[in-house]
């Protein structure tokens, strides 16, 4: 009874082995996986894209190269620190004109006398007027009068100098009714969109957005971009919180949109979490990644196989285009190898820069297809011996 116990294990054992030795020799992936094995991602074996997949060993000076590709021009570089000049008169404002003279029975009669004026003082209040689409105003006994480009000192000692001769000593004052010329425009995820006036105090970024009531998402998760005439920048709005330099001056005519751009990436393979991750705007590196993805499964992962899946620029990995296939926008597919036993990848991976859409993969140790194995053969031999014992 024993001999035939033993008997039947070892055809179990025999067959078991037969069916491995089959599939090992006929390469057929009999034994699930989580993605392809950390040589085919070297070699670049695919079905999907016919051009060669640029595979790139991560080192410090790669990481460098790759920040440095993405890094964005700050607002303080694109669009200087110079302060505005002040308020100057421009098309569409409203201003009101007061003209002084010394004595009564001036040029302008006693029509519109101020009952606040000094004694044989005489104050004449014209009616407001919009600067017209030329940048010019009328007023009596002066005719057409440029403005548009003058500040509101220039335009009054321009009137006094026009009414020489004509007023009796005369003083004038200009007022901003309403400034329509000088506004800055602020849009996108702010409580309110607002057309703000610009004034003497000289306003900065943060003004406008505080002006607009903030922003309405976390503001770790916000980009602020900026344009001034054809110059358009964008920054996280963490990067103008912390550097006062990003906080610039504003110029009348910028357009301020609060951008609320969800960014992420995806953890495949031997990691803790196979998921699409989001982070902030200020972005994350390999290192911060890896941790929000669990870290590696020690009993799985393979720490030669830490991949970064991403297309490219081709000058960043020192490559060209030509005759090469690639996106729309001129990029090509790079993968780029992490090889975590070197202890310095460590520090690497604090300098590489994820960026949105990249995919994370960590390939399974070759070990792992043997444990496979190993727990399926356990199960036949185990359940071969349960059937032998009901046999008897």
């Amino acid at each position: 009874m024993f001999n035939r116990e033993a008997n039947d294990l070892k055809r179990v054992i025999v067959g078991a082995l037969s069916l491995v030795a089959l599939v090992i020799l006929s390469g057929c992936g009999i034994f699930g996986g989580s993605g392809p094995q950390t040589g085919r991602v070297e070699s670049g074996e695919t079905a999907v894209i016919s051009a060669d997949i640029k595979v790139v060993d991560v080192n410090d000076a790669v990481a460098r190269r790759v920040l440095e590709s993405q890094k964005r021009r700050s607002f303080s570089d694109t669009f200087g620190t110079k302060p505005y000049r002040g308020y100057v008169v421009g098309a569409g404002d409203v201003l009101a004109i007061s003209i002084w003279e010394s004595s009564p029975g001036g040029l302008f009669g006693s029509a519109g006398l101020s009952s606040g004026a000094p004694s044989g003082v005489q104050v004449s209040a014209l009616p407001d007027q919009m600067v017209q689409a030329d940048g010019t105003i009328s007023i009596p006994f002066v005719g057409t009068v440029p403005v548009a480009g003058k500040s509101l000192p220039q335009l009054e000692s321009f009137i006094v100098k026009k009414l020489a001769g004509k007023a009796i000593q005369p003083q004038v004052m200009v007022r901003v009714v309403k400034n329509s010329s000088a506004n800055v425009t602020v849009v996108g995820e702010v409580s309110t969109s607002t057309l703000m006036p610009l004034t003497a105090k000289g306003e900065r970024l943060l003004d406008a957005l505080a002006a607009a009531g903030g922003v309405r998402q976390p503001v770790g998760k916000t980009t602020i971009q900026m344009t001034r005439g054809q110059e358009t920048s964008a920054l996280a709005l963490d990067t103008v919180i912390q550097d006062p330099a990003q906080n610039v001056p504003l110029f009348p005519g910028d357009v301020i949109t609060a951008l609320h751009q969800p960014l992420s990436f995806t953890a495949l393979g031997a990691v803790a979490s196979n998921q699409e991750i989001q982070y902030e705007a200020q972005g994350i590196t390999l290192a911060q990644a890896l941790a929000r993805a669990g870290g590696l499964q020690d009993n799985r992962a393979n720490v030669q196989g830490v991949f970064i899946f991403r297309f490219e620029d081709p000058s960043v990995v020192g490559e060209s285009a030509s005759g090469r296939r690639t996106t729309p926008a001129g990029k090509i597919p790079v993968v780029y190898r992490v090889d975590m036993r070197d202890p310095g990848s460590l520090f690497v991976a604090q300098g590489f820069p994820i960026r949105d859409k990249d995919v994370m993969y960590v390939a399974n140790a070759p070990g792992v297809e043997l444990q496979k194995f190993l727990t399926m053969l356990s199960s036949l031999v185990f359940s071969a011996r349960g059937l032998t014992t009901m046999g008897q």
